[in-house]
């Protein structure tokens, strides 16, 4: 009995022993978040540390007009992740500031001097894990470093701007048949398609991070989602578009840059992109609603178009057109010659989805040409002002729809107001984008078409 007695005592004591060591370690790690955090501070100029003291800061800016970065961690809710972040967070914890939804860096749901830590490590690239809100509005948690990445969308020509291919381990077939545009790619596994999707291939590769579409199949991506991460929780998956154009892709690019670990490749790669887009932004911006060109746009097939709500038709009024079919319901619609005729666009756009690419040699323009010739030819247009005019435009899929659309909105601009655009030069783009972040040896003064005619 004495001796059961005994080995209970001792049992009760080892289990104080291990209670003590556990607190002990609580207690360690608390003076480290602490030391850690005095440390921060300490790092700051002696500027900025008054200005915290007082609640004041010269690095806070929080109401931005820039897009809010929609990353935990990104504590002023501006466009990127910085000191002032690191500032921010450290004001709310002392009650300077009110708390943001992004403050909560380690997303645990308190605004800690852990939350100090984390925003520094993503700063440096350093950080164990990233949460942010994808495109499909998720609240997503990646760990990091991702090493291992399946990409079903079109996420892997804006790696490729970013310099951050080289995680890849399988793509959609489509990459692997374009092997004029993805020559790299061409023997990695496939993974099918968003619609006939090979799931065991996919988990195969054995990814940590998968790409899918956040708005485009949504049901066929969801189901992708559901069945990988049902058959392998530790994958996770990010829903991005990257095609839709402005600042959605720019969001969405920026979002691949922290998780990637490749910020300063991204901001290299916006720079180009933005420096672009913000030049047509700015001048479209100048014209009044009674200078901007009404515009007819045409897809697939006569007499088939897009509204404000659909892709291209968004792309249209970025370049500064007036849709003439804007308001109505839906997406892409149908409509009929005397509603074309009645509203008498001073523009006819047509939009080629198979004719026209790299493919061809530069100055082959004969199919694009027959289209163009097709439509000025429709009897019931030769009274409608863009036939009269001879302002009919044809503009292929390959840099109107995808993640080059950019190049194609700046030729539209040009159409639409060449004296405004003058100096705009969308193929000079074009080229730099191939050349420079495709890493691409295609050159578009000999191999390509995709515009007809050329804009003066």
């Amino acid at each position: 009995m004495e001796k059961e007695k005994v080995e209970s005592m001792n049992k009760n004591l080892g289990g104080d022993k291990e209670k003590m060591k556990t607190k002990n370690k609580t207690i360690a790690l608390e003076i480290a978040v602490v030391l850690c955090s005095a440390l921060l501070v300490a790092t700051l100029p002696a500027a900025a540390i008054t200005n915290y003291e007082s609640g004041i800061t010269n690095y806070e800016e929080a109401a931005q007009e820039d897009e809010t970065l929609g990353i935990y961690g990104n504590a002023n809710e501006d466009d990127t992740i910085d000191m002032r972040d690191l500032t921010y967070v450290k004001l709310i914890f002392f009650g300077k500031k009110p708390e943001t939804e992004l403050a909560d860096a380690k997303y645990d749901g308190k605004i800690n001097p852990l939350d100090f830590i984390q925003i520094k490590l993503i700063i440096v690239g350093k950080e164990k894990e990233l949460t942010l809100i994808d495109s499909a509005d998720r609240i997503v948690t990646v760990k990091e470093p991702v090493e291992r990445i399946v990409v079903f969308s079109e996420a892997l020509e804006t790696m490729r701007s970013i310099k951050a291919t080289d995680r890849v381990v399988g793509v959609n077939k489509y990459v692997i048949k374009n092997k004029l545009f993805f020559p790299e790619f061409g023997d990695y596994p496939s993974v099918g398609s968003v619609w006939s999707p090979d799931i065991e291939a996919a988990l195969a590769l054995e990814p940590d991070l998968v790409f899918l579409y956040a708005t485009f199949s949504v049901g066929y991506c969801d189901d992708i989602q559901n069945k990988l991460e049902a058959a392998d929780p530790g994958i996770t998956v990010l829903r991005f578009d990257n095609y839709r154009p402005g600042d959605i892709y720019v969001e969405e690019t920026k979002k691949m840059g922290y998780v990637l670990n490749k910020v300063e490749e991204t901001e290299e790669f916006l720079d180009f992109y933005q420096g672009y887009m913000n030049t047509i932004k700015e001048r479209v911006e100048e014209l009044s609603e009674e200078d901007k060109k009404t515009v007819y746009l045409e897809c697939w097939k006569e007499w088939h178009t897009a509204t404000k709500r659909a892709g291209w038709g968004q792309k249209l009024e970025l370049a500064g057109g007036k849709n003439i079919f804007a308001e109505e319901p839906g997406e892409y619609i149908d409509v009929d010659a005397e509603a074309v005729i009645m509203r008498n666009p001073e523009i006819i756009v047509w939009i080629e989805n198979k004719a026209g690419g790299y493919e061809l040699d530069a100055g082959d323009t004969a199919v694009l040409e027959g289209i163009r010739d097709r439509i000025m030819n429709r009897e019931v247009l030769k009274h409608v002002t863009a036939v009269k005019n001879k302002r009919v435009y044809i503009i292929t899929n390959h840099i109107i729809g995808g993640t080059r659309n950019f190049v194609g909105i700046g030729y539209l601009a040009k159409w639409f107001y060449p004296e405004l655009f003058s100096d705009l030069d969308p193929k000079a783009v074009h080229q730099e984008y191939l050349t420079r972040f495709q890493g691409l040896d295609i050159d578009l003064d000999k191999k390509g078409v995709f515009v007809y005619p050329e804009p003066s």
